[in-house]
């Protein structure tokens, strides 16, 4: 296509703004999932055909979702995408995991469980190694603080129950929900998990502090040692 001052246009610009039109009028639903990867992608890349792209990294992920919170080393393996196109799609995911955080933070944690899980699943679900996060209760169960401990290898990482019960005196937190994540898909506890968790529980009631649950994350699934019997 050429312009009319003899310039041609690139062959992606109408198709840039078709998607973009279509997206106001349908919003999501409206579009492929390589189709939404192009609309965030045109952000970061404005003068490059950027569906190619989309398409591979759709390939080597499998889904929107997987794409958006893929780490910046991994999606520097798919070539073309670089650092300004992962900074595009870690912001998709960052905004996503702020908003269901903010729903969180609106509400008793505790009255709102499935809530609670679905915000845990996307902030840790995809790990590749494991992460030990704590929830830092009010005494009206409300988020006060939401903090990453401790990272660690693909399955294991080390925890100190006196440092959990010293950072909730700090805080001034009178309940927590411990989670961590299994990278391998099994959810299941290990017996290294239920001590530690008992260790957390004991440490924390001479104190006054409840521990209300420990939620362990693998894949798209969490499993609650309360629902188990452990707590």
């Amino acid at each position: 296509m050429t312009s009319e001052t003899g310039v041609r246009t690139p062959h992606y610009v109408g198709h840039r703004q078709r998607l973009k039109e279509r997206f106001l009028k349908g919003g999501p639903d409206a579009l492929a999932d390589y189709e939404l990867l192009e609309l965030v992608l045109f952000l970061a890349l404005p003068r490059r055909d950027v569906k190619p792209l989309a398409k591979a990294l759709l390939d080597r992920f499998g889904s929107f979702a997987e794409v958006v919170a893929a780490e910046p080393a991994r999606l520097a393996e798919v070539p073309g995408c670089g650092d300004t196109v992962a900074v595009a799609l870690r912001t998709v995911h960052a905004a996503a995991l702020q908003m269901m955080r903010e729903q969180v933070l609106d509400q008793p944690v505790v009255g709102n469980w499935k809530q609670l899980e679905r915000y845990l699943r996307a902030a840790m679900g995809r790990e590749k190694t494991e992460q030990f996060r704590i929830l830092y209760l009010n005494h009206k169960n409300r988020l006060i603080r939401d903090e990453v401990q401790q990272r660690g290898t693909v399955d294991h990482t080390p925890v100190y129950p006196r440092e959990v019960v010293r950072r909730a005196l700090e805080l001034g937190a009178t309940a927590l929900i411990m989670v961590h994540n299994h990278p391998s898909g099994d959810p299941k506890p290990s017996q290294a998990d239920i001590a530690m968790t008992r260790e957390v529980q004991e440490a924390g009631a001479r104190l006054g502090i409840v521990l209300h649950d420990h939620v362990v994350v693998a894949g798209g699934g969490s499993l609650s040692f309360r629902a188990m019997g452990y707590l």
